[in-house]
């Protein structure tokens, strides 16, 4: 396809793929989920597993193979937006204040998880065919460990805007917790590819550029970025050029992890996070926010969808390994992290409702086994299960949080370490 025909071809699937969400979202929403749910599914409907087999002819001429090559670098700055602006609304304060339960809760959520995972990853490579055979064991043991111990960071910042628990002890804790599970999951993915690839030093390498990347922010840029924003303060408005002088950042940063072999999710969020309270956030959140959510996002899952086939699962022998992968993925994850808030003091009802936020997968699930796929690490049939596990957490975490929680949600913290309102939830999510 030309350059011509591929922008044409990208305006008529956006032009789908919103209409499609936003169907998908008016059913999810009489279910009690969240609009973030609703595009998940919406991307998996999308793709292979319904549109593909029951029109594969119309599912051929909306997604051709060349359309991919816009779709994606599109669906990453949705992506790493998104991210930016979960950066600017994290509390820091409240993370400091509740360390030692994040730090808990993280690790419940990642031990746990892991030694599951691996155990099925064991009994997977000796008794069935889920893992190719370029695949070592210890490979199969570390990746699958990864993909249960991992938390849907994006698509949980989310769903704490949905229920309105930003700036909460409950919504702080849980992002906290998922923001560490989601970068050791990372480290594991680096070690496994470092391992596919024969070259473990790489693995070393992008940790420890990670940490590094991390060291800067807070220590360098965070203290340069709160010099400029005092001026920003005095006149009470960011100009245009420094709106763009922060996307710059964001980008950058963005940039950084995902040229270390992290993600790009991690910079751009370690980038919002370091931005200074006040005008700066607020307008930076005003402008980014409503597009990102409304038009980019949507684009990422649909783009997973793409990827998914879940009528590989054709016996009942995979869907009874995709039962396993569930009840693995659910004690791994909700039981684990639950233990672990009780323990560190929370009451029952914040670690009810943080068990139930942590068990949700979908995004950052979507990311790490796409990569297991397109590196030969998985089979197909494995990543359809992967993605069965994913979706179905994310579905459970609105009504389980609901019939735990309830009206009983608790009311955000006043920050306390910036000025500023607080900043407002997602426009008609």
């Amino acid at each position: 396809m030309s350059n011509l025909q591929l922008a044409i071809q990208f305006f008529f699937q956006i032009a789908v793929i919103l209409t499609f969400c936003q169907i998908v979202g008016l059913a999810a929403k009489r279910l009690g989920q969240p609009q973030v749910v609703a595009e998940m599914i919406a991307g998996v409907l999308l793709g292979p597993s319904l549109l593909g087999l029951l029109a594969p002819d119309l599912f051929t001429k909306l997604f051709p193979a060349d359309s991919m090559k816009v779709l994606f670098p599109v669906s990453q700055l949705g992506l790493a937006a998104y991210m930016f602006v979960v950066g600017m609304e994290f509390r820091m304060d409240i993370v400091r204040k509740k360390m030692h339960s994040a730090v808990a809760v993280s690790l419940a959520g990642m031990i746990t998880p892991f030694v599951l995972g691996s155990g099925l990853a064991w009994f997977f490579f000796h008794h069935t065919e889920l893992f190719p055979k370029e695949t070592s064991l210890t490979e199969a043991m570390i990746f699958l460990g990864a993909s249960m111990c991992v938390t849907a960071f994006p698509m949980l910042a989310r769903i704490i805007h949905f229920k309105k628990l930003a700036g909460t002890t409950m919504g702080t804790v849980a992002l906290g917790a998922g923001a560490i599970d989601d970068a050791a999951a990372w480290c594991l993915l680096a070690v496994v590819l470092a391992s596919f690839d024969g070259n473990m030093s790489h693995a070393i390498v992008n940790i420890a550029a990670g940490a590094a990347y991390v060291t800067v922010a807070l220590v360098l840029v965070r203290p340069l970025l709160a010099w400029w924003a005092r001026g920003v303060e005095r006149r009470g408005a960011l100009s245009d050029r420094e709106f763009v002088f922060c996307l710059v950042l964001m980008s950058l940063g963005a940039w950084i992890t995902d040229a270390i072999g992290l993600h790009a999710v991690f910079g751009a969020f370690i980038m919002g996070a370091v931005m200074p309270r006040g005008v700066v956030v607020h307008a930076l959140t005003e402008r980014i926010q409503p597009l990102t959510v409304a038009l980019l996002l949507p684009l990422f899952f649909t783009f997973s969808g793409l990827n998914t086939q879940i009528g590989l699962l054709d016996s009942w022998y995979l869907w009874g390994m995709t039962g396993l992968v569930m009840f693995a993925a659910v004690a791994g994850k909700a039981l684990a992290c639950y233990g672990a808030a009780r323990l560190t003091g929370l009451n029952n009802r914040e670690a009810l409702g943080i068990g139930t936020l942590m068990n949700a997968r979908g995004l950052m699930e979507l990311i790490i086994i796409n990569i297991g796929l397109q590196r030969g690490i998985i089979s197909p049939a494995l990543f359809a299960t992967l993605v069965i596990m994913a979706v179905l957490t994310t579905l459970m975490a609105s009504p389980i949080f609901e019939r735990l929680v309830g009206r009983h949600r608790p009311a955000a913290e006043p920050e306390d370490d910036s000025p500023g309102a607080p900043l407002s939830p997602e426009p008609g999510r």
